[in-house]
């Protein structure tokens, strides 16, 4: 006896690539898990301070960088990731809140800090040495949590054998 092959009904064939996307997706959500450029943590000696922050990586996103906020929340902050070292400085041209520029190397150590960097002042800022990554935070926070040359950031861009 044979058989005649017959169409499933859509209704059967929607379930079905529901169920196949649906386990797609739960194979890469750990693999997303595994990453959040949102979260950065500062250690230093008064302990783990954690911060909400945006990465910026291209030559126009760091050339805007936090120009025109109003505001940042003591636990939020930009990361600028210049994707080599090198010396770089910063200016408060059409910033409007006060900062602090933690510039820091490529294995996550702070090698600089710049407190309470003056709105709308053009006065450069720089690095001082080598860096890759330069954190902005709210202006003295870097002071109120402790945060010195020597202190060490984690962040996923970060591959950090100190941390």
């Amino acid at each position: 006896m044979s058989t005649a092959f017959t169409a499933p009904p859509a209704a059967a064939r929607l379930v079905r690539r529901s169920g196949l996307l649906m386990a797609a997706l739960f194979a890469v959500a750990p693999l997303a898990a595994c990453s959040d450029e949102g979260q950065l943590v500062l250690h230093t000696a008064t302990g783990d301070h954690a911060f909400k922050v945006e990465v910026v990586d291209t030559p126009e996103s760091r050339a805007k960088g936090l120009m025109y906020r109003q505001e940042l929340a003591d636990d939020e902050g930009m990361l600028f990731d210049f994707m080599d070292e090198r010396e770089v400085s910063f200016w408060m041209r059409n910033t409007f809140i006060p900062l602090d520029m933690i510039f820091i190397d490529g294995s996550g150590v702070v090698k600089t800090v710049h407190v309470n960097a003056r709105p709308h002042d053009p006065t450069s800022i720089p690095s001082q040495v080598p860096v890759r990554y330069v954190l902005e935070i709210p202006g003295g926070r870097s002071q109120e949590i402790g945060l010195k040359p020597g202190d060490t950031v984690e962040h996923d861009r970060i591959e950090s054998s100190v941390n």
